[in-house]
């Protein structure tokens, strides 16, 4: 069963974030874009360990990320705090998939905290303002062995 928009607003706020009105939805909260970034190495999963790619932050053009078809890295612009007994699913708004992009992230476990990434397709050129409502996060009851402790915890506080 999902969380209401009012809860999951109350657990974003919880861990620091200001949300305007339009941001509360019934069902979740819309995170916004704080930074777009643009890969420039090569990254490494190993059985052993990881390594993320470098990456360049992009610079927006008079309030607007100019956005050629590609792959990109977004930074949300709020701050998250997954209750326990919850697990957090981030799904692209649908003006975005409308414009033949999409926004792909993963699970967010119990416990984890921090302002998350995503990986942002992008299929068709497209111009995203600088702090445009682009996501929506939705918490759902889980049961869990735990709480996240891995190496994104507080990742951007």
């Amino acid at each position: 069963m999902f969380d209401s928009g009012s809860s999951v607003a109350s657990a974003l706020e919880a861990a620091g974030a200001s949300l305007a009105d339009a941001q509360r939805q019934p069902n979740g909260v819309d995170l916004t874009v704080d930074a777009v970034f643009e890969g420039t190495s090569r990254g490494r999963i190993g059985r052993e360990g990881k390594r993320v790619a470098d990456r360049r932050e992009l610079e927006p053009e008079g309030g607007d990320y100019r956005l050629n078809p590609g792959t990109y890295v977004v930074r949300y612009g709020e701050p998250v705090r997954i209750p326990e007994g919850r697990i957090g699913f981030v799904l692209p708004r649908s003006t975005l998939l409308r414009n033949a992009c999409t926004l792909d992230t993963a699970v967010w476990d119990a416990g984890y905290e921090g302002i998350g990434e995503g990986r942002l397709d992008v299929g068709n050129p497209i111009d995203i303002e600088s702090g445009a409502r682009i996501a929506q996060l939705v918490l759902a009851r889980a049961d869990h062995d735990g709480t996240y402790d891995g190496d994104y915890q507080s990742e951007g506080l």
